[in-house]
Order: C-alpha cells, then structure tokens, then sequence
C-alpha cells in the first residue's frame, strides 16, 4: 500500500471519529437553540470556557503521539507500556488542574463582561462539565495511543457509538419527559458527562480484553513517577498544550468578547464557531495520520520516507482546505437556516460564514504543519507564533476593529471584525509553520 493511502485510510478513520464527536456540539447547539436564544448564547460562552480548558489539557497527552509512534517504529513495545503508565501522572494533574478552572469561572466571565444574566447559567453548565473531564483526558491518552500504533478505527468504532447515546440524552435532558423536567441548556452538560464515563470505561475495557495490547504489556503495576520520563514528555507536551491553549483561548475570547454585542451576536457566532471547529476535524485527521506515520519512519531510522510522508500529507490537506471552503461558500445560506428557526440568527450568520470559508483554507495549512512538526520535537517556535499572531493580530485586531476603528474603518460593532482579523492572522500563521517545516525537512536532508 502507498504512503498516501495509508495517510489517507488513517485519516479517514480519525476524521469518522471526530465528526461523532463533533456531533455532540453541534446537538447540543441545535437543542440548545431550538429551546431558547438566551439557551444558545448561553452555550456559546458556556462550550468555550470549556474547550480551552478541555483542549488545552488535552494538547499535553496528544503531543506524546509521536512518542509512541517512535518506539512503534523502532520495535520498543515494552517501553510503550511503560510510558504510557506513566502518562497517568500526567493525566492525574491535567484532570485536578482544569476541574478547578472550571469550577471557579466567575473571574473569566466577569472580565470579559459576559452579561451578567447569562453568568449563573453558564456557571451551572461549567460546573457539570468539571467532573467529566477527567474520564474526558483519560480517553484522550486511549485515543492517542491507537493512533500511535495504527488503530484508529478502535477509537472510532466508540465515537461513533457513543454519538447514539448523546443524541436523545440531549433531547431529553434538555427539553424534559418521562418524569423528568426540563433542564435546558444544562442538559447539554449532563448528557456530556454521561457520555464521556462510558466512552472512558468502555476504552478501559478494550485495553484490558483485547488480544492485540498484549505485547505492550499495559496491566503491570504503575511503576513510581520517573522524572527523565516525565521531564520528556513535559518538554513536548507543556509547548504543545501551550500552543493549542493560544489557538483555542483566541476562539474562546472572541467568543466573550463577542457577547458584549447582545444574544444574536452570541448566537450567530456559536453557530460560525462550529461549523469552523467541524470544518477543521478534516484538516486535524489528516495531521494526526501524517504525524504517526513521520514519527513511525523516524523511529524506524528512514528520514527519507518521513519527509515523504509529510509532503503527501501537506498537499492532501491543502487541497481539502480548499474544497471544502469553498463548498461552505455555495451552501452557507442553507446551513445557517439548518441551526436556527430565527430569521435575525441566519441572516447574520450567513454573512460571517463567508470569514469562516477563508479561516478555513490558512486552518488545513497550519493545523497539518504544527503536527507535523512536533514530530521533529519542535514545539516552542509555534507557540511563539501563535502567541503573536492569534493573540496579537487576530483577536487584539479583531478587537480593535469591532469596538475602535482601524485605519479609519470602523468600528463594526458586529462579529465579522473577528472573523475578519483571525483569517488574515491565521493566514500569517500558515504561511510562518510552512516555511518553518520546509527549513526542518531541508537541513534534515543536508544531515543525511
């Protein structure tokens, strides 16, 4: 089989996964917004408060993808066990870490002038979603396990099961019946906590039943917390969970930022927000495969055919980033209409998908070479360039531009401002990991 087939094959079987998870956002913003404006916007806040918690977390135990993917390449499959028992320490203090941001959002909400009619609202669904967090991150070091070794599809055979779940939990938790009364938007976060439990012991379950973990030797006691392990896996993972904090945190205060602007700016930009975040899982699968497969060849000692991989992989992103921008482009009216009944929502939310469309294309690039890079143990350069770039240009240029006035433009006063600001930087941002990866891959190619 070709490298690209496999990159591709191994794509599509992340990316089948993360649609089923991404699923869960957008029922949940469907339920929530078919119940109440003040329930979506409530949920636009709530969700991303959340995510930058979640995903920040999350980039630390993903960033040992290309640990693991090494020690596959080079055979070592005693010490993939021992590493990833001591991924536990890490999960442990990630899970203590973020339940306690959660639990305390009062600070974040009050800073960025959520208003304060939403605030205990969204207080409530924080709160739920703190004690799903931590079977939440021990998933994530399940699923970044399989993608390491190859075996995607254990992963997405769960994610997609566990979507039958999430669905009518929704519902029902959210609009009530069967002796049960309505929730509203903090049934979201109950059926979210339900989900991610089982999603967690059923990972658990598979590691322990199944004959192909085996030689990993996963079940021997923990051994005690071994600090030149952990030192390497903080060194790789505390830049990348760093990195992914910036990207997503630049998300999560434009979305705050956003809410000064009223509910329907809230609401329209919940519903840009996740389609974006659908939109980017294509990009995402594609980095994840072409990422194990770089890590498996460098651990196999043939930095030729990893370079190869990584090319074939940038190219296939590229161009799916351009399909598919321009697919939401042709369809954005009808898909703005599919979330919401309010013709005030769709009106405006159609606008902001055409920034969206643009976002997207600089997205696949960036998100495919970030990746790839941290495959060469590079991760402190693009966190300097995401602190810049998204935190400078994109959320303090958007800032500017929807409440001062740029270059005499302005102010907007609406969501695209942000919109706009984050697709130029995040266009700086391609461009910048671009050139570095091709400067990574060149000096690899003098060394040989």
């Amino acid at each position: 089989m070709s490298e690209l087939s496999t990159i591709a094959r191994h794509a599509l079987t992340v990316l089948a996964g993360q649609l089923a998870v991404m699923a869960f956002g957008v029922t949940d913003t469907i339920v929530a917004g078919r119940h109440s404006q003040d329930s979506l916007a409530a949920l636009s806040i709530g969700s991303a408060v959340f995510v930058s918690v979640y995903v920040a977390l999350m980039g630390v135990l993903q960033a040992l993808l290309p640990v693991w993917a090494e020690q596959r390449g080079a055979g070592q499959h005693g010490s993939i066990g021992a590493s990833v028992r001591q991924s536990l320490y890490l999960w442990l203090a990630a899970s203590v870490l973020g339940m306690a941001a959660l639990l305390a959002p009062g600070p974040v909400l009050r800073a960025t002038d959520v208003p304060p009619e939403l605030r205990g609202l969204v207080a409530d669904y924080l709160a739920i979603l703190a004690f799903g967090l931590p079977p939440a991150l021990l998933f994530r070091i399940y699923g970044t396990l399989n993608q390491a070794l190859g075996w995607p599809q254990l992963v997405t055979w769960l994610q997609l099961g566990s979507l039958a779940l999430k669905v009518p939990l929704s519902i029902w938790f959210t609009f009530g019946g069967a002796g049960l009364e309505p929730q509203g938007v903090v049934g979201c976060a109950w059926a979210t906590l339900a989900v991610n439990y089982a999603l967690a012991l059923l990972g658990l379950w598979m590691m322990r039943r199944q004959p192909m973990y085996a030689p990993l030797a996963l079940w021997r006691r923990p051994e005690p917390p071994q600090r030149a392990q952990l030192a390497r896996f903080l060194r790789l993972g505390v830049p990348a969970g760093l990195a992914i904090m910036v990207e997503v945190t630049s998300f999560t205060l434009m979305a705050l930022f956003v809410a000064r602007q009223g509910v329907l700016a809230s609401a329209a930009h919940q519903i840009a927000g996740n389609l974006a975040a659908v939109l980017y899982m294509v990009p995402l699968s594609l980095a994840i495969a072409t990422s194990a497969r770089a890590s498996f060849w460098r651990g196999s000692g043939d930095e030729v055919q990893a370079a190869a991989a990584v090319w074939k992989g940038f190219w296939l992103a590229a161009l799916m980033g351009i399909a598919l921008a321009a697919l939401l482009l042709i369809v954005r009216g009808p898909v703005a209409a599919l979330y919401s009944s309010d013709a005030a929502v769709v009106a405006l939310t159609t606008g902001l998908l055409a920034w969206v469309a643009a976002y997207h294309v600089a997205d696949a690039v960036q998100t495919l070479c970030i990746f790839v890079l941290r495959s060469w143990h590079i991760t402190l350069a693009p966190l300097l360039v995401y602190g810049v770039m998204l935190w400078g240009a994109g959320l303090g240029g958007g800032y500017a531009l929807a409440y001062r006035g740029v270059a005499g433009f302005g102010p907007l006063h609406s969501p695209a401002a942000f919109w706009m600001a984050s697709a130029a930087a995040l266009a700086g941002v391609a461009l910048a990991f671009w050139a570095l990866l091709a400067f990574v891959l060149r000096a690899q190619s003098r060394q040989r």
